[in-house]
């Protein structure tokens, strides 16, 4: 089966709780995080990596953290207690190919070799084949019959399956990548234990690299290899660690995160019959404009990525009304931000598919705004759209109430999400 507090600083207790800004209160941010948005304010938190880092919270302080090039990655030291066994040598060849922990010239060299395989054009051309892809699950799905698990049954395989073909890794692994991707992600592992899961990872990854060097595929791994893997990285090129880096992280972003916004989606439309009234309204429209407004307005509420990775502050700067010194860490509530008043008139903190959509940062911001965007709008229009035109009576089994939350990972979700048709 596929798997699926009212304070402003971080107590010290055991076992620990999430980090504040990876903290959910169901589907909305931490009231703490929510009051620390509406005060203007930063709070100091600890970081998964034990780093002491300030929080902020709105719309536009997430944006700078995001988008000014005074924060960075690579200055970020070793988890406090590994400075011995990290080396500088070591966290280089850890971050090899990680995008979302490198800075300038190493991220700008290794995103342009991507950047034309994510346009929204290139991800146009996948569409017929991501429309098969949901609905033979729908199909699978509607021959086992009601009840069944929204997660394990469609919003996890169908994002899988498409980062797999995308990508060249055997759907037949996916056991193993998505148990690895899943731990990779939770917050409550050790420093020691999420290293341990990243090297497995970067081996398994490794090794398509090295079948890759063999044979380069049509694939986007054996692309790489054709048209950057010939030299090294100072001659612009990729080398194998930098391969395995980047193919990995595509790989568990590339399914985590949309299979969280089919499901936490699905979850607030069945729970809202007004929105979902509007939700099967747009996907019977003949202009595509509603539905994508829909998913805009889903990506924003859901957030699937709670906070930014923390960076560090390279230099004096102001975010905002504060002055961030050099050498401090920062990180944003991207749920919360997603919800400031600053943007709109209006309740934010709920589903409206009738609104205009609002800039939102579900995707980053930035350098590091989501390479996968693209591929994720594509993929959540064409799953909403056949999900509810397949079961029209699509319904809860399950209380809402009674749901379990990934309360512990860094990506937020539903465990499983009961559903009868």
């Amino acid at each position: 089966m596929e798997q699926g507090r009212g304070v402003t600083t971080e107590p010290d207790v055991a076992p620990a709780p999430p980090p504040l800004g990876l903290r959910r209160d169901g589907l909305d941010p931490d009231p703490a995080v929510t009051a620390l948005r509406e005060h203007d304010d930063v709070c100091p938190v600890t970081t998964l990596a034990g780093h002491r880092a300030q929080l902020v919270a709105g719309f536009e302080d997430a944006r700078a953290v995001h988008g000014d090039p005074a924060f960075g990655f690579e200055a970020v030291p070793p988890p406090p207690g590994f400075a011995a066994e990290l080396t500088p040598a070591e966290m280089h060849r850890r971050r090899s190919g990680m995008l979302l922990a490198l800075d300038p010239p190493d991220h700008t060299r290794l995103r342009r070799m991507l950047t034309r395989r994510f346009t929204v054009r290139a991800m146009r051309a996948l569409e017929p084949r991501v429309t098969a892809i949901v609905d033979d699950a729908l199909t699978a799905m509607a021959a086992v019959g009601p009840p069944a698990d929204l997660v394990a049954g469609f919003a996890l395989p169908v994002p899988s399956l498409v980062i797999c073909e995308l990508l060249g890794v055997p759907y037949a692994d996916r056991d193993g990548f998505q148990e690895r991707a899943f731990r990779t992600l939770r917050s409550d592992l050790t420093p020691t234990e999420r290293s341990e899961v990243i090297i497995a990872s970067r081996a398994y990854m490794g090794t398509l690299v090295a079948r890759a060097r063999r044979d380069p595929g049509d694939d986007l791994i054996g692309m790489l290899v054709r048209e950057h893997g010939d030299r090294p990285a100072a001659e612009g090129g990729i080398d194998d660690e930098e391969l395995a880096g980047l193919a990995n992280l595509l790989l568990v972003a590339g399914h985590e995160t949309t299979s969280n916004v089919i499901a936490l989606g699905a979850l607030e439309l069945l729970r809202d019959p007004a929105q979902m009234a509007l939700m099967r309204a747009a996907v019977d429209a003949p202009d595509p404009a509603p539905l994508s407004r829909a998913v805009e307005e889903l990506l924003r509420l859901v957030s699937p990525v709670s906070a930014g990775f923390p960076r560090m502050a390279t230099r004096d700067v102001v975010v905002g009304t504060h002055e961030i010194p050099a050498g401090t860490m920062v990180t944003a509530s991207l749920c919360a931000a997603n919800r400031d008043p600053a943007l709109a008139a209006g309740d934010l903190e709920h589903l409206d598919l009738a609104r205009e959509p609002l800039p939102h940062v579900a995707f980053g911001y930035g350098i590091h705004h989501c390479l996968g965007a693209p591929l994720a709008r594509i993929e959540l229009r064409i799953a909403f759209s056949a999900l509810l035109r397949r079961f029209p009576d699509l319904a809860l089994a399950a209380d809402p109430a009674e749901l379990e939350y990934r309360h512990d990972a860094l990506i937020h979700g539903v465990e499983t999400l009961p559903v009868t048709w």
